[in-house]
């Protein structure tokens, strides 16, 4: 085996056991980079290793992961989650199976609001899973439809792992955030017709609510649309500044916060205090983020410098595979790892050392990283160790486990056959970047 592959295979294995030894994210790759800076350079390679977090650390790109977090937040103590949750359920109507339209519509208009699938799983497992069982729906149905929901939050903009995988990949993070506009539509699309199917084929899974003459009238609906349009404006904003070329994602969600208070204000919940709430849960996150990225940087330098990276690319292009076989193999690897480790330390680590093989290979960059992260998406919510089931499970405590992982299944085919749809068909994805 050439000695750059081994490097790869031997840094990678070991970041994978600190991992699993519970150590933080960051702490390995620090560990690993600092033990890699020692042996490989000496001690001169520390410069390389402050430039490197200087580097990071002063991303232009970065800035727009705080500012789209902020606004997640903002609109979450702003009481928009309850106003968006009335009105939904009022706009649905009385249709056979509605809750399961309303868990899967809630969980995609609450995507936008958040891009953590596990917050918004466990969420909706708290506030609308108990009713769903109250009424007599399946459970398992009903769980399924709010773990496939919920993990579109990663794919609809505004997302900060699309930033990540931007800035990681060198692929313009606009065109990224716009491309998943499209296949989000099309998963809740798939989601709903499932649903439908499988009501029909089976009534006993949606029964019949009773019709206590309290239909909502025309007014009502009129007076539930406009409750949600200063919502609607901020994500028609932000995205629309972005798809029109005039403001850049750093600067679209700068507006997004903007348009977020204005929202608060609307709903009567704007305070100091919430802003000082919103801004520290920010802070947090996003130095938490910065921190990992900082740290796991190096990583890749080095993969570079002792030719790993070179190696490994030389080695897959060489394969005697059609691109076919070769993107299912690019996308197995991260769905297998990611039912173990979490989405940003896996990205952190796959993204370096995939970067020069579909360079190699020429596949289309926002269609295939798209496709990526689609993938990890769905590993997030497979069994036996996707984060987002125990999310779920958190929530939902009078269900055993092996139900929740029975209720995630079918909805995890759901999402192979939409990546299979996205494979055969890139213009779904690259429709509205090509736009820009």
């Amino acid at each position: 085996m050439p000695e750059g592959i081994a490097a790869v295979l031997v840094g990678v294995a070991l970041l994978l056991t600190l991992m699993a030894l519970g150590i933080p994210v960051f702490a390995a790759f620090l560990c690993i980079n600092l033990a890699a800076v020692v042996i490989i350079m000496g001690p001169a390679g520390y410069g390389m290793f402050a430039n490197s977090l200087y580097e990071t650390t002063t991303t232009q790109s970065l800035v727009t992961i705080p500012l789209f977090i902020l606004m997640g937040e903002i609109l979450f103590r702003s009481n928009s989650v309850e106003v968006l949750f009335r009105s939904i359920d009022t706009l649905v109507g009385r249709v056979r199976g509605r809750q399961y339209v309303l868990s899967i519509l809630l969980a995609t208009v609450f995507s936008t609001l958040s891009g953590a699938a596990m917050g918004v799983a466990a969420m909706l497992g708290r506030s609308l899973l108990p009713g769903m069982i109250a009424r007599g729906y399946d459970a398992r149905l009903s769980a399924g439809t709010i773990l496939a929901g919920a993990s579109l939050a990663p794919l609809i903009p505004p997302s900060v792992l699309v930033i990540i995988i931007g800035t990681l990949a060198g692929v313009s993070i606009a065109g990224l955030l716009i491309a998943g506009i499209l296949p989000g539509l099309m998963f809740a699309a798939i989601f709903l017709i499932y649903c439908f199917t499988r009501t029909w084929l089976d009534p006993s899974l949606a029964p019949e609510e009773p019709d206590d003459g309290t239909r909502p009238l025309a007014r009502e609906k009129l007076w539930a649309l406009l409750r949600i349009v200063p919502f609607s404006i901020i994500i028609l904003m932000v995205m629309g500044l972005i798809l029109m070329g005039i403001a850049t994602p750093t600067e679209a969600g700068a507006m997004g916060v903007i348009g977020s208070l204005m929202t608060a204000a609307i709903y009567r919940n704007l305070s100091l205090r919430m802003i000082a709430e919103a801004v520290a849960t920010s802070a947090k996150i996003a130095a938490m983020i910065l921190f990992i990225m900082a740290c796991s940087k190096l990583f890749s330098q080095l993969l570079a410098f002792t030719g790993g990276a070179t190696a490994m690319t030389e080695w897959v292009v060489s394969l005697d595979v059609s691109r076919w076989m070769m993107l299912f193999l690019l996308m197995a690897l991260p769905f297998l790892l990611c039912m173990f480790i979490d989405q940003i330390a896996l990205m952190l680590i796959v993204i370096p050392i995939y970067l020069p093989i579909i360079e190699r290979l020429q596949f289309d960059p926002i269609w295939f990283w798209l496709l990526f992260l689609v993938n990890i998406t769905v590993g997030g919510m497979t069994p036996p160790f996707g984060y987002t089931l125990f999310a779920l499970k958190s929530a939902w405590r009078e269900a055993t486990l092996a139900k929740v992982f029975s209720a995630a299944w079918p909805f995890v085919l759901l999402y192979l056959l939409g990546m299979v749809i996205l494979a055969l068909f890139p213009g779904l994805t690259t429709i509205l970047p090509s736009m820009l």
